[in-house]
């Protein structure tokens, strides 16, 4: 082979050479400009694409795993999962525990918590409310993944947006009146719409057979709740707790001195203008014993009609202050007992 084919051949290799390493070097520049945010080549998925098709992924895991987005009371939407096992729900463990579960932690004023449901609470631990709500660390602790709070107020001061960033939380404007509608709601979190419904219907049934009995022995005649606590007297209305059974599930006349509101409070200069031919006497968690003593003892007191008829009776706090199925058919029966005997 002579000289100039070798040289030829040298130069053609050597070109070659240099032509493949542009080709490397085009592909590394154009892998770091796309590094660099740079459009992406045609015919390839973009991260946009990417990013959506993961979106819709998950939401797919969602649906199949039974996931529920919902909107509370107060207008959150919040996701659920299909059957929640950890719950946490404040003033609502009668309802709970109605439906036949243990909440994960329960509410309590000190070291007292709902005294009538304690037994069915055994091995329950308390959270102590007594000085405002307790801290997330504390109820991070029970790693809750459904939260439920009674009342709107539970919400309030940033208590919502805390709460939703340990597990999803659902609000009741108030749910210690129509237990109806929040046993359902809560049977509905919970996957145990059948419990709820046959909770319900048991509850319709009682209260059904304990107006018949109470039209005939107490009529058009008026009732009044008057709860002692440390904080002043105060006549119950019929919109929450004992007040909505006695007024309105069992449809027992209420004073004109409360009518439609929440509460009125009572003292000794309006006392007699208290219209009631029955009065339930309520000792809010023992600590209106003082006020109690006083206004009973009182020439007001003893002139009253109820009073003379022997129509005052002291009844539980433990349970006509309480908001839940449990607590709603124990009054149904105290006033049943205590109207007709």
């Amino acid at each position: 082979m002579s000289k100039f084919l070798v040289h030829a051949k040298s130069g053609f290799m050597a070109r070659m050479s240099a032509l493949l390493c542009c080709v490397l070097l085009g592909s590394v520049l154009t892998a770091c400009s796309m590094k660099e945010g740079e459009a992406e080549p045609i015919g390839q998925p973009s991260s946009a694409n990417v990013a959506e098709g993961s979106a819709a992924a998950d939401e797919n895991s969602a649906k199949s795993s039974g996931e529920r987005t919902i909107t509370d009371e107060l207008g959150h939407e919040i996701t659920i999962p299909a059957e929640p096992k950890n719950i946490f729900a404040p003033n609502l463990e009668d309802s709970l525990l109605r439906l036949g579960v243990k909440p994960v932690a329960q509410w309590s004023n000190g070291k007292r918590g709902h005294d009538y449901l304690q037994e069915e609470l055994k091995g329950v631990p308390k959270l102590d409310f007594s000085e405002g709500q307790p801290s997330p660390e504390a109820l991070l602790s029970y790693n809750p993944d459904l939260i439920i709070l009674h009342t709107q107020t539970y919400a309030q001061n940033g208590n919502y947006e805390i709460y939703s960033k340990i597990a999803p939380t659902y609000v009741f404007t108030n749910a210690s009146g129509n237990i109806e509608n929040s046993l359902t709601t809560i049977g509905e979190l919970l996957g145990k719409t059948d419990e709820a419904n046959k909770a319900l219907q048991a509850y319709r049934q009682k209260v059904k057979e304990a107006q018949e009995k109470l039209k005939e022995a107490v009529g058009e005649k008026k009732v009044a709740i008057i709860r002692f606590a440390h904080k002043g007297v105060s006549l119950m209305g019929g919109q929450y707790l004992c007040g909505y059974v006695v007024h309105r599930d069992l449809g027992l006349g209420i004073s004109d001195l409360v009518g439609n509101e929440n509460s009125a409070s009572i003292s000794m200069e309006i006392l007699p203008e208290l219209d009631a031919d029955y009065i339930f006497v309520i000792n809010a968690y023992g600590q209106g014993t003082e006020r109690m003593k006083e206004m009973m003892e009182s020439p007001i007191w003893k002139s009253m009609t109820a009073v003379k008829q022997g129509h005052v009776y002291e009844v539980s706090n433990e349970y006509w202050l309480g908001s839940g199925l449990i607590a709603y058919e124990k009054i149904v029966d105290d006033t049943v007992r205590l109207l007709t005997q």
